[in-house]
C-alpha cells in the first residue's frame, strides 16, 4: 500500500475523500500496533503528492481525536533499550512526527485545526 502511494502522484488526491472512513475506522481500534501502521500510512499519503497535505486538513475531526489520546504514549524504560523504536513502532514519537508533517504540509489552516483537536500540541513551524 505504501509503495503504491509513492508512484500514486496525482492519482491520490481525488481519492483522499475515500480514504477518510477506512483510516478512521483503523484509527478508532484503539490498537496500538493498527494506529502505528495507519500514522506511517497516513505519512506516506501525505508525502505522495503536493496538494494532499491541505486536501486532509478537513477530516482533521475525523482523524484526530483518536490521537490526542494517545499523545502522550511514549514508553518509559529507564535504561532498559526499546526495540520498537527501531521500527518505529514507539507511538507517543510517531503521533508527534506525524502531526508536524500534517502542520508542515498541510497549509496556512493545519495548526489551528490540530491545536482545535489537540490542545496541547506545540506548533513544529512557529518559533
Amino acid at each position: 500500500q505504501v509503495v503504491a502511494l509513492e508512484k500514486g502522484g496525482q492519482k491520490v488526491l481525488p481519492v483522499v475523500p475515500q480514504l477518510i472512513i477506512p483510516m478512521k475506522t483503523a484509527l478508532n481500534t484503539r490498537n496500538p500496533t493498527i494506529i502505528c501502521t495507519m500514522l506511517k500510512i497516513l505519512q506516506a499519503l501525505v508525502k505522495s503528492g503536493d496538494m494532499i497535505g491541505e486536501a486532509l486538513v478537513p477530516y482533521y475531526r475525523q482523524l484526530l481525536p483518536v490521537l490526542s489520546i494517545f499523545k502522550s504514549h511514549n514508553l518509559n524504560i529507564g535504561d532498559k533499550i526499546d526495540y520498537r523504536q527501531r521500527k518505529n513502532m514507539n507511538l507517543g514519537t510517531l503521533i508527534d512526527e506525524t502531526l508536524e508533517m500534517l502542520e508542515t504540509h498541510g497549509g496556512e489552516d493545519a495548526f489551528i485545526n490540530i491545536k482545535y483537536m489537540i490542545p496541547t500540541y506545540e506548533s513544529c513551524l512557529m518559533g
